[in-house]
């Protein structure tokens, strides 16, 4: 008796928190994903479901992930559209600059609809943090900020020319971080929108230098050593056969310098 008192004193506060959360909230669904929003305009929740769906495949196909988990009925992602930055920022804490913040091992994603490019920006790239830490574990510490970060970008197809360019005139400027330094970057702290800036372009920079100079079966093969093995710098050695983060650093610089 007593456990079954405890089981539904459980159960009521969980309902009562989930509807805490959602109250006020209108709801658009589909398929893999749930919007809530309160006063974004329609088109814009239905532009923002069609590219969702679009997104939750072609992400994880350009990744070569094969997914064991999908996202359905109750495990579909839920999407926070606040109404404005101020708004979007009190909920989240996240920094001036920021303008989408996700929770992978829940399948959350918070933004606002007033960022211009949020279609092909903002939402691959929270998509792409989810789909990649759902692959490769949500828990593992020893991951960098900028292989998460860079996944997700790579994610922005439009920001890749832009990210090389960036690198290549920080290595001529001597503002480059190289990779040990940027391995143990704190993004949050930073206020320094052109530390930001640089942090950011080095971190889809190196993605694509492993997806691109290496393909995309070898990328898969580190993600699954990551998975299975847990050790961030094994993993990644021992997939791209470097003997040294500085050994990879070096081939990334030549890489960017080259063209």
């Amino acid at each position: 008796m007593k456990k079954t008192l405890l089981f539904l004193i459980i159960s009521f506060q969980i309902v009562a928190f989930a509807f805490a959360q959602t109250r006020g909230w209108h709801t658009a669904k589909s398929a893999h994903f749930i919007v809530y929003y309160k006063n974004a305009p329609a088109k814009f929740i239905d532009t923002l479901i069609s590219k969702a769906e679009d997104y939750y495949s072609d992400i994880a196909d350009n990744l070569g992930f094969k997914r064991y988990q999908y996202w359905l009925w109750e495990n579909r992602a839920k999407i926070y559209i606040h109404d404005d930055a101020q708004e979007y920022q009190a909920a989240t804490g996240g920094p001036a600059w920021s303008y989408g913040h996700a929770t992978p091992k829940d399948k959350v994603i918070h933004s606002f609809p007033t960022e211009k490019m949020f279609f092909d920006t903002i939402l691959p790239h929270e998509l792409g943090h989810i789909i990649f830490r759902e692959f490769v574990g949500f828990n593992n510490e020893t991951i960098p900020l900028w292989l998460d970060e860079g996944v997700a970008c790579y994610q922005e197809e439009l920001k890749r020319p832009s990210a090389k360019r960036i690198v290549k005139e920080a290595i001529k400027n001597g503002n480059f971080i190289n990779l040990e330094d940027l391995s143990r970057f704190k993004i949050r702290a930073k206020e320094d929108n052109e530390t930001v800036k640089i942090f950011y372009a080095e971190a889809i920079s190196i993605v694509a230098y492993l997806i691109k100079e290496f393909g995309e079966d070898r990328f898969v093969f580190f993600c699954r050593k990551l998975r299975d093995q847990g050790n961030f710098e094994d993993s990644l050695l021992s997939a791209y056969r470097f003997k040294s983060i500085r050994a990879l650093d070096i081939g990334w610089q030549e890489y960017i310098m080259k063209d």
